[in-house]
């Protein structure tokens, strides 16, 4: 993948071809609400990266601000990333061009860009979308999940556990 606008993503400059516009740095945003999305988000933070990436909620004011041409609701239903220049990507392309910025994983997005491997890549994308689509339920992400003001903690000791809210159990929590 020598040029990430390429075939699998897009351009925003009118008049210039993508394998023109050299990609300097990436935003990428993301649905902080998204317990997958806010993991996948930390991963990359911690990836030595060949291409800056730069993580904004999507949604947010921040996104709004520096991005207003866009659809943000379409952003918190599909990655979205955005180049320096304005090249936009979503969906499949969203996820190679992210990979494509980061050292150990150059290799794997370059694959990942042939016929061959964008569909793979697609399987993927469509996986996780139907992981996000399983937890959300009645307006807010989670699903199964544990949350503090249900009454969860974890103890590093003995994993996640329970004290129902307004229950006086005399400090002792329930597993």
């Amino acid at each position: 993948m020598t040029d990430p606008a390429g075939p699998t993503g897009g351009t925003g400059a009118v008049g210039v071809t993508a394998d023109r516009i050299p990609v300097r740095r990436l935003t990428v945003l993301y649905d902080a609400r998204c317990a997958l999305c806010a993991f996948l988000r930390d991963w990359l933070v911690r990836q030595p990266q060949l291409v800056p990436l730069e993580l904004v909620p999507a949604g947010s004011q921040e996104a709004r601000r520096r991005f207003p041409g866009l659809d943000h609701r379409a952003t918190l239903e599909e990655i979205t990333v955005v180049g320096d220049a304005g090249q936009v990507y979503r969906d499949t392309a969203a996820w190679i061009v992210t990979l494509w910025a980061l050292r150990e994983h150059r290799p794997l997005a370059h694959r990942l860009s042939t016929p061959t491997g964008a569909r793979l890549a697609k399987g993927a994308v469509l996986a996780a979308a139907k992981w996000r689509g399983s937890q959300w339920q009645g307006g807010q992400w989670g699903g199964p999940a544990y949350r503090r003001e249900d009454g969860w903690a974890y103890d590093p000791g003995r994993g996640w556990v329970h004290t129902p809210p307004g229950c006086d159990s005399g400090g002792r929590a329930t597993g």
